[in-house]
C-alpha cells in the first residue's frame, strides 16, 4: 500500500529555523546585557583619578547630573534633596556606603551637600571617578 501526502512539504522553512534562533539570541543577549548598566540614560562624565574604588556590599547610588540646575537621582527615580534624606534614613543594611555619581560640571556645593546628608545618616561616602579622560 503506498501512502500519499496530503501536506506539501516545503524545504525553505527549515532554513527560517536557524534564523529565527539567532534572532532569539540576539534579543536575549541585548535584554540581559541591559541589566549592567548603572543607570541607563544618564549622561555623565565622571572627573579622571589615579585611584580605584574597592567593590562595596550593597552600596547606594546617588546620580547628580549637570545643568542649570543640578539633578538627583536616587534608585532611578528624579529625587529632590529632602527626599533623598528621608529615603536614606530608611535603609537597614548594616555596612551601609553611599557611592556619588557627579558629572564634573556639577557645582561643588551640591556634591559637598549630598555627601554631608549621607555622613549624617552614618553612610561612608565615595565620589565615583573614571581612571581615564572620557
Amino acid at each position: 500500500m503506498k501512502l500519499h501526502r496530503t501536506v506539501k512539504y516545503n524545504p525553505e522553512l527549515f532554513n527560517l529555523i536557524p534564523l529565527i534562533n539567532v534572532l532569539f539570541l540576539a534579543l536575549a543577549f541585548a535584554t540581559l546585557g541591559t541589566t549592567f548598566v548603572v543607570q541607563p540614560g544618564l549622561s555623565i562624565v565622571l572627573p579622571v583619578s589615579s585611584f580605584v574604588l574597592s567593590p562595596q556590599r550593597h552600596p547606594q547610588i546617588v546620580s547628580i547630573t549637570a545643568g542649570a540646575l543640578p539633578t538627583i537621582y536616587f534608585q532611578d527615580k528624579r529625587i529632590e534633596i529632602e527626599e533623598l534624606e528621608k529615603q536614606l534614613s530608611r535603609s537597614k543594611v548594616k555596612d551601609r556606603s553611599l557611592i556619588i555619581r557627579a558629572d564634573r560640571a556639577v557645582p561643588y556645593e551640591t556634591v559637598s551637600a549630598v555627601m554631608n546628608l549621607g555622613l549624617r545618616r552614618g553612610y561612608s561616602v565615595a565620589v565615583a571617578a573614571t581612571s581615564q579622560p572620557q
